[in-house]
């Protein structure tokens, strides 16, 4: 998956891309698809096309790391003035239906459901070898299920469409109630657990494909959205069992010689200009974590537009002894990167972004990031079953040392240099598991759904609250439905308060 290229053919008017040697673009008004799907090599290209849209700035390149900035953890910072306006309104809880971000939002997923729909219809015909096709249709099962879950998780009822749309289909669809689509992700990742090989049998070119583990870790993360705390626990056990464990050091989830290490479950990959691809075009084969919010004119990193600062909130809430700091923000004093040393000036809040960035003495131009975006890690697996073994009343069992919810939290803590927790009533320890996945996966797009899932969102409007975003309310809790897409599809009804 590293190693990819593209060529583009158009299917019902919407170029499919996939991943071979570079061709010229057929014409963009072609809806003949007849020349593909005749070998191997065409089924895999198709399956890599599906793939294309994770790396796009609708998606992981800039949409989800900003849904930090919503969740409180950061500000938009960047040039000032109007720079991040959509962002800027999404955290202050004044969006409005013609929000560009929204629309990102919304139009980012639809591109690979449509791929993933063409595949899941074309391969499924071909004569192939069989352990190909598997794994080839257990891909595109996870990726449609991890994009619906993405739009629901947003926008709550969605189109559900699992058919690629012709010419004479209605192009008008209503939305369907979240409840059906939800059965429709568990539906498609438990085709995807059974359809796809463990990481371990991937190799080469082909590391970064969607596994077992990945299909099994994100159906935990749906089954916790659902308050399905007894499955969650159970898939959890089924990935620490296909071999999944921390990483010594923190740091080297984001290190990007490290990258789909023994912590990774999935993430979406980069690999810089080695196809001599456009950092601003669809191909998005450069991350853009980097370039955005290394701190701005700091010369620490290529580009540096000082976008996604910390919050002094944010990093107060670090314990003294967290490790984690050092390898999430960088601060006055903080220790040198790349040699060079911090200055507090560089951001409107005294802090920047670390995680994610590379330095100009490896990578000297602000379109050549190959740092991977981590959709899902080990660690955040061991806390989703420390949260579902606590809300099932599971905080102190005596008789299950090794497996209660203390004990699963405490690898994440001592990992980070921290004392284990023991004794805290369900409450409380809820609120400390909640603390912990916000300081573990901060500014991975992880803290928005956490706040919006728990309690029926109560506990992100309480939260956002305290920190001073007093326009929080209910009403945020889904994004609206962009106008454009209503006015295209009068079908399309509009969330409640917009």
């Amino acid at each position: 998956m590293k190693l990819i290229k593209f060529i583009y053919f158009a299917i019902i008017a919407v170029l499919l891309t996939a991943c071979s040697d570079f061709l010229d673009k057929l014409p963009e008004d072609s809806i003949n698809s007849n020349g593909y799907f005749k070998t191997e090599d065409d089924a895999i290209n198709a399956i890599n096309g599906a793939y294309q849209p994770l790396q796009w700035p609708k998606l992981y390149n800039m949409r989800m790391w900003t849904t930090d900035i919503m969740a409180g953890n950061s500000v938009t910072g960047a040039g000032g003035g109007t720079d991040g306006i959509e962002t800027q309104d999404e955290a202050n809880f004044i969006t409005s239906t013609d929000n560009q971000g929204v629309l990102d939002f919304w139009r980012g997923p639809w591109p690979g459901i449509l791929r993933c729909n063409i595949v899941l219809q074309r391969v499924s015909a071909m004569t192939i070898k069989q352990s190909l096709k598997n794994r080839i249709l257990g891909e595109a099962y996870f990726l449609r299920a991890h994009y619906y879950f993405l739009l629901t998780q947003f926008f709550g009822d969605v189109p559900l469409v699992l058919l690629p749309v012709t010419s004479g289909d209605d192009l008008r669809p209503f939305r369907t109630a979240k409840a059906i689509v939800y059965q429709q992700i568990e539906s498609d990742l438990a085709a995807a657990i059974n359809l796809l090989p463990e990481r371990e049998q991937y190799s080469g070119s082909d590391i970064g494909r969607a596994s077992k583990g990945s299909a099994e870790g994100i159906l935990a993360k749906v089954e916790l959205t659902l308050g399905n705390y007894q499955r969650v626990i159970s898939l959890c056990d089924s990935v620490k069992d296909l071999g999944y464990s921390l990483n010594t050091n923190y740091s080297d989830n984001f290190n990007p010689t490290k990258e789909n290490g023994t912590e990774s479950l999935f993430e979406v990959q980069y690999f810089g200009k080695v196809t001599g691809g456009d950092f601003w075009s669809n191909e998005n084969q450069s991350s853009w974590l980097s370039t955005f919010t290394g701190p701005r004119g700091s010369n620490m990193v290529a580009g540096g537009w000082g976008w996604n600062q910390p919050t002094k909130e944010f990093v107060s809430a670090y314990e003294s002894a967290d490790l984690r700091k050092d390898g999430t923000i960088l601060y006055q004093g903080c220790p040198k990167f790349d040699g060079l040393d911090y200055q507090n000036s560089y951001s409107t809040t005294g802090y920047n972004l670390r995680k994610f960035l590379v330095p100009t003495s490896t990578y000297l131009t602000y379109d050549n990031s190959p740092m991977n975006f981590p959709v899902l890690r080990y660690a955040d697996v061991l806390l989703m079953k420390a949260e579902a073994l606590n809300e099932l009343g599971r905080n102190n069992d005596a008789q299950l040392l090794a497996t209660d919810a203390n004990a699963t939290l405490n690898k994440v803590r001592v990992r980070a240099g921290l004392l284990s927790i023991t004794g805290l009533n369900q409450s409380d320890l809820r609120d400390k598991i909640l603390h912990e996945r916000r300081m573990e996966l901060a500014f991975e797009g992880q803290r928005w759904f956490d706040l919006v899932r728990v309690k029926g969102g109560q506990y992100g409007v309480d939260f956002l609250h305290s920190i001073g975003k007093s326009n929080m309310s209910s009403k945020y809790l889904l994004f609206p439905v962009p106008q454009k897409e209503r006015d295209a599809n009068p079908n399309l009804t509009q969330n409640p308060g917009y």
